[in-house]
């Protein structure tokens, strides 16, 4: 019998599963007032902006992957993409050769809030009023914050004095950084969402209320405040020195969010669904491929082979992400060559029982010119988490402060479900925009200022996100959706969970308890986008003879803290109506909740 920390839990009514227990049961709330699984996951998501606001926010990116009952899954793109004015010559005349990882000019159009939207026009039932009253609640009358969300106030706070006045009058109101457990409120943030609430309660029905809520967010007073906020702007990013933005009300009132095909394979009765390429989702599919004839239900899911095995598809696929993935809108990606059997078998050779220390994307004909820049900056070495400010006092080091991100799974008694992945718009990533009590996202970091990349920043181009929901369908009937925040971890824990769950055996909580690993041994996604050549971290619960025989392959092994590798969530709905949903204990905040 296999232990775990919780049980999985089992009902008919629904699930809902996210990073934190207060918008879990907001969620299950949702359901219980007759919402489908829509309404519930976006109930969840505003929450989360209030009890996580380092890790999202109102003004953050939000890609999801929707299926109504019966349906193929849809994804849903809440990815804002760079302003008119976010060109490469503009960037570089302003002394950058790199995108800093905070500051005015890393952020690109709010996405997050215009995708809830459309989600809830289109597949929702309840008003938008109803939606809202939850967040307006906690944002007001205050909840208990979070150690990590105060501990990362306070490492802030004297930046904010000095440099983010806006964010000291948010973040440390009186002066002061919020203690551990006390109450703690943001009533901008709440007169915001309650004004948005008030345009949809002045329209004839629900839909045409939530239009109207959109209205206001992207070309009324939500644009109009950050519009001239950004105007006269002028402040300090992760580099030490002060600039202005680009983004504009002009810029938001021409972008929406929008739905598009998934991206997928089959493997083992399972179709795997990911958003497309303006996303690393497709990495794991690319892994599932390289995987797909390997027999990994031999293998211990916990010992060196297995972890060997994952980490060395991962080197590669991550490698094929920074040479061909970007926005197809806006490049040409060859997405059906990657996904290929021949491309997988290719990088399937090339794997042995030794670790890879050098990096090894696919060759594909035609794309020669983002495979010779990929090789030029992988050799580049970086210092992780660290900036190229000079310290105090210009206080640089407290503007590279990474946030991370939140992660939604729900399901409702009809067989409709959600996989959503909220992120951005970091308590530590922008100064609030006054009025909002929100700053804006800094997901424009993604960018190269390299021409002629697929991640070339270009006005109008999504930056190639991190963010990457999951659903998986199954021959029989059985829908799988499942997630994590971590950046560029996201795929790989994802990874490990879903071949544990499918080829071993586990349950969703067994697959989730199940010691983590993933590698650094990748191009990073955030500033200052360094690389770790041959580097594995694993949790400390494998057996050490597991941790010894990945050293002697050769892997840079470094041993995590306990219970501190990955926040994964699930949940599932079968044929026969039984719904079922796990959630991580690392951290302890994750929690599923349903009947």
């Amino acid at each position: 019998m296999t232990f775990t920390t919780r049980p999985e839990l089992s009902g008919t009514f629904g699930m809902v599963t996210s990073t934190h227990w207060l918008a879990s049961a907001v969620g299950l709330k949702l359901l219980e007032a007759g919402g489908t699984a829509f309404d519930a996951a976006a109930g969840v998501g505003f929450v989360l902006n209030v009890v996580e606001p380092h890790l999202n926010g109102l003004l953050g990116d939000m890609p999801a992957i929707l299926r109504v009952a019966g349906e193929d899954p849809v994804a849903l793109c809440g990815q804002g993409v760079a302003p008119a004015g976010a060109t490469i010559e503009h960037y570089r005349d302003s002394g950058l050769d790199l995108i800093p990882g905070s500051g005015l000019l890393a952020t690109v159009v709010p996405g997050a809030f215009d995708a809830w939207m459309l989600m809830l026009r289109d597949h929702g039932r309840l008003p938008l009023r109803d939606i809202l009253a939850p967040a307006i609640h906690y944002a007001r009358a205050g909840h208990p914050v979070l150690p990590r969300v105060a501990n990362t106030i306070a490492g802030q706070a004297a930046f904010f004095a000095a440099e983010w006045p806006t964010s000291a009058e948010v973040w440390t109101p009186g002066g002061k950084a919020p203690a551990a457990g006390t109450l703690f409120a943001n009533p901008q943030l709440a007169d915001v969402w309650d004004q948005l609430a008030q345009e949809a309660d002045a329209a004839p029905n629900r839909v045409a209320g939530i239009d109207a809520a959109r209205r206001a967010f992207a070309s009324g007073f939500v644009a109009e405040r950050i519009d001239a906020f950004m105007s006269d702007a002028c402040v300090m990013d992760g580099t030490g020195e002060r600039r202005r933005g680009v983004l504009t009300g002009d810029d938001m009132a021409r972008w929406c969010a929008s739905y598009e095909p998934t991206v997928s394979v089959d493997h083992h009765g399972w179709q795997v669904h990911k958003c497309g390429p303006w996303t690393q989702g497709p990495v794991l599919l690319q892994c599932l491929q390289m995987l797909r004839n390997d027999p990994l239900a031999e293998m211990d899911p916990n010992g060196p082979d297995f972890v060997h095995l994952v980490t060395e598809a991962l080197k590669r696929g991550f490698a094929d992400r920074e040479v061909y993935y970007g926005d197809p809108d806006h490049a040409d990606i060859p997405l059906a060559a990657l996904l290929s059997d021949a491309h997988a078998d290719a990088h399937r050779a090339d794997i042995t029982d030794q670790a890879t220390h050098d990096h090894r994307p696919g060759v594909i004909s035609g794309y020669e010119i983002p495979l010779a820049a990929y090789h030029t900056r992988a050799g580049r070495v970086v210092p992780q988490d660290t900036g190229t400010g000079g310290g105090e006092p210009t206080m640089a080091h407290l503007t590279n402060r990474k946030g991370d991100t939140v992660h939604i799974d729900v399901v409702d008694q009809w067989g409709n479900m959600v996989s959503a992945t909220p992120s951005g718009g970091w308590l530590q990533s922008n100064p609030v925009v006054p009025g909002l009590g929100a700053p804006l996202n800094s997901r424009a970091q993604m960018f190269w200022l390299t021409p002629g990349l697929p991640t070339s920043l270009a006005p109008g181009r999504r930056p190639r996100t991190t963010l990457s929901p999951s659903m998986a369908l199954h021959a029989d009937g059985r829908a799988l959706a499942f997630g994590t925040p971590g950046g560029d971890q996201q795929d790989q824990w994802q990874l490990a969970f879903f071949l544990r769950y499918v080829h071993h055996g586990m349950n969703l909580q067994e697959a989730i308890d199940a010691p983590l690993f993933h590698t650094g041994h990748l191009q990073a996604s955030f500033y200052p986008r360094g690389m770790r050549a041959g580097h594995l971290m694993a949790e400390p619960h494998f057996a050490e003879a597991t941790l010894d025989a990945l050293r002697a392959k050769g892997h840079a092994l470094e041993v995590a803290e306990p219970w501190t590798v990955g926040r994964l969530t699930a949940a599932q709905h079968a044929p026969d109506g039984l719904v079922k949903a796990a959630a991580t204990p690392r951290l302890m905040q994750a929690y599923a909740m349903g009947r």
